[in-house]
């Protein structure tokens, strides 16, 4: 996989740009996810948790938890679970925590995290969530292989990811506005064209569909499901832990 960085011409690694990255726009980063997406991200996120529902998990790790919506969200399928969410990012983590407490969610636990180097024992979770942060990682068998590690066997793990769709005119569409539409969006309304230039070059460079499952299997996963949102423009990825 293709290394993509979002400052190309700074210095620092891609987790310490990564971090930097949402650290500047983690003030508009709702706002813009909600209306670049027409908010068909909130639905993508309640398919999600309705298909991590079915493990009934009770302690769950959210890995690259931002702003924490989908800890928040996996609240309303699974009041029962406790979810810890970590992140790079201390600017998204802070938005996250006056979301959590204004919601009054005390199942949800906020904390600065590396995927690569969690802070946790072997097997302590009985399932993990990504949504929209896998292509963030700087080594993604590393972050899986991690992942795995604290995960009790037979635990799912579940990735919400973009994917670029390929079928006509979509693969077309989505092409175009995501060259030139979006980081002018980005840059209008949260002062870094950057980051919204690096999002689109990092989900074509994804290892997406068939390639990602296959990449999960290699880190200690058993491959259960694939399945594509909106015509192939985000995907769910199931695997349990070995």
């Amino acid at each position: 996989m293709k290394t993509i960085k979002p400052y190309k011409n700074k210095d620092g690694n891609k987790k310490e740009q990564v971090a930097v990255m949402f650290d500047n726009i983690a003030g508009k980063y709702d706002f813009l996810n909600h209306f670049l997406s027409l908010n068909i991200d909130k639905l993508w996120r309640k398919r999600a948790m309705r298909e991590l529902r079915i493990y009934s998990p009770k302690q769950i790790l959210d890995i690259a938890t931002g702003t924490a919506d989908l800890a928040i969200q996996a609240v309303d399928y699974m009041p029962d679970a406790n979810i810890t969410g970590v992140d790079i990012s201390e600017g998204m983590l802070d938005v996250g925590r006056k979301k959590v407490a204004q919601k009054k969610l005390h199942q949800i636990t906020l904390a600065y995290g590396d995927s690569e180097n969690l802070a946790f024992p072997n097997q302590h979770f009985d399932a993990a969530m990504v949504a929209f942060g896998v292509r963030n990682f700087e080594n993604l068998h590393k972050g899986l292989s991690e992942i795995r590690r604290v995960l009790k066997p037979g635990s799912p793990i579940m990735v919400l990811e973009f994917s670029y769709p390929q079928a006509f005119p979509l693969k077309q569409f989505y092409h175009f506005y995501s060259l030139f539409i979006l980081p002018i969006i980005g840059k209008l309304f949260s002062r870094d064209k950057d980051a919204y230039t690096y999002l689109p070059e990092s989900v074509e460079a994804f290892p997406h569909g068939e390639k990602f499952m296959n990449l999960l299997e290699n880190a200690g996963f058993s491959k259960q499901k694939h399945i594509s949102l909106s015509f192939g423009i985000a995907s769910i990825y199931l695997a349990t832990a070995k």
